[in-house]
């Protein structure tokens, strides 16, 4: 892990996109909310708000064959490292390092994701286990499968990914294992046969390992969206290219769900199929308003966020964001005699909330980028 300045990071970069760093920031901005417990207060029934409670269904997984907009963050997160290798392999080329020494970095930063997502993981229990189902875990396959399929045409590169949906697909489906062969069953498919072998346990919430499998498509269609937009087209194509795209993948997997359902916890191709197309479109959209429209006021905002994204979330992923909370806790409840509990309790989290974008910002105006 190293600690470079922003202004360092920004050279390292030819033609850096304020747009990426805008989605890099919003996606891990309400990524770390969570951890506040925001959600679950505004689907409390004690809350007593019926609007409040429908938007905050949204911020929750869905429980299981269905999409809520939560389930996009984390393909948004995996299509972002995508994005973004294409632009940092070029800036790493220009300051002259080699391929060896680019690919030994890559190496090298896979397993450090891979090590802090299992650290995590170890964190919660107090003890020694073998799950590797979070963003870290799943982030350091995919973001090697794709360094080492960049440098192909973007037609093996598509054709690999539609071979890792199609492989995941009849894997499942053809397990022959009793007990394990039900391929969109909760702890009674393929991936739930793999944990128990990995780790002897299954996920309370029925989320697998060999999710990294599929969901490296995510990353490799960031990749190739990166190169699109590095690429001499003008901005406009640019733009109706992943756009484009995006809305025929979105429309593809909705198709997909009477055959293979789509269900994040086990990232069903349908699931990946779907969701690729929507981080597509949310890219396409970030493009055109930050980066063609010049929309950029309020940007800052989400990119103090997206520079630090690792640190806050390993910061939050340990039990951080509680002792924010309760810092600021024995104030925000004082104000409960006058507004109720329930509406103290977000206070307590919106607090909590704003000093975690605080600690980013506190980074960014000394200039400190923390990173592997």
């Amino acid at each position: 892990m190293t600690t470079t300045t922003a202004a360092n990071a920004a050279s390292a970069r030819p033609d850096r996109l304020l747009s990426l760093d805008v989605f890099r920031g919003a996606t891990m901005f309400f990524l770390i909310g969570e951890s506040t417990r925001i959600y679950d207060l505004l689907v409390d029934p004690a809350l007593g708000s019926p609007v409040l409670a429908a938007i905050g269904r949204q911020f929750h997984h869905h429980a299981w064959n269905g999409m809520h907009v939560w389930d996009l963050v984390q393909p948004f997160f995996m299509f972002i490292v995508g994005v973004a290798l294409p632009f940092s392999v070029a800036g790493r080329e220009q300051r002259g390092d080699s391929r060896r020494t680019i690919a030994r970095h890559a190496v090298q930063r896979a397993f450090l994701l891979l090590l802090f997502g299992w650290a995590l993981y170890c964190i919660r229990p107090g003890y020694i286990t073998f799950r590797f189902q979070n963003v870290l875990a799943q982030l350091s396959v995919t973001y090697l499968i794709a360094f080492l399929m960049m440098r192909r045409s973007v037609r093996a590169q598509v054709a690999f990914t539609l071979a890792l949906l199609l492989g995941t697909e009849l894997l499942f489906r053809l397990f022959p294992i009793a007990g394990f062969n039900q391929p969109f069953v909760p702890d009674h498919n393929f991936g739930a046969w793999f944990d128990l072998q990995l780790s002897g346990e299954l996920s309370a919430g029925h989320w697998v390992s060999f999710n990294a499998i599929p969901t490296a498509a995510h990353t490799m269609w960031g990749v190739l969206a990166g190169q699109c937009l590095m690429s001499d087209r003008r901005p406009k194509e640019k733009i109706w290219v992943l756009a484009g795209l995006g809305l025929l993948a979105v429309a593809a997997g909705y198709a997909l769900d009477p055959l293979t359902p789509i269900i994040k916890r086990i990232s069903t191709s349908s699931f990946v199929v779907l969701t690729g197309g929507w981080c597509l479109v949310a890219l396409a959209f970030c493009y055109w308003l930050v980066d063609v429209k010049g929309v950029r006021r309020w940007a800052p905002f989400f990119s103090i966020v997206g520079m630090n994204s690792l640190f806050i979330y390993l910061f939050t992923e340990s039990y951080g964001t509680v002792w924010l909370a309760s810092l600021v806790k024995p104030f925000t409840m004082a104000t409960r005699g006058w507004i109720g509990k329930p509406s103290a309790e977000i206070f307590t989290a919106l607090a909590a909330w704003a000093l975690l974008w605080g600690m980013c910002y506190w980074l960014y105006r000394r200039k400190i980028i923390i990173r592997i």
